[in-house]
């Protein structure tokens, strides 16, 4: 099976998956501090991946076994195309069947316990 097969890149093309791997060496502040929580399964021993492709996006942070979605937005995000964009591409990956969770750079880097909160509160409720 290709790498770009596997069901968790959701067939991202080559050119994606190599632009992810540059993101990944270029995070954000606001990205590496959540890595910083995030990363070496240090929440309930959960794998997530940053910069992770799937299909022609590339989201912030991605757990394949929740199939869970973490966005960090910055200012630009609060521009109405930017906003407009940004509601067209979370309902191409709801249709993925993946759950999206968004903060902004300033939850992040100001109160990163509360987006640690957020997150767990969405790790442990039981779908509905």
């Amino acid at each position: 099976m290709k790498f770009t097969e596997r069901p968790f890149i959701y067939k991202a093309s080559p050119e994606i998956i190599k632009r992810a791997a540059v993101l990944r060496k270029n995070l954000t502040p606001a990205e590496r501090a959540l890595l910083g929580k995030l990363g070496m399964s240090q929440l309930y021993g959960l794998c997530f991946k940053s910069q992770h492709p799937i299909g022609k996006f590339i989201v912030d942070f991605y757990c394949p076994k929740l199939s869970l979605v973490i966005e960090i937005d910055g200012d630009i995000h609060a521009e109405v195309d930017i906003a407009e964009r940004d509601e067209e591409r979370e309902n191409e990956l709801k249709n993925y069947g993946l759950k999206i969770l968004r903060f902004s750079n300033e939850e992040v880097l100001n109160n990163i316990d509360i987006v640690l909160d957020s997150i767990r509160l969405v790790l442990t409720t039981p779908p509905k």
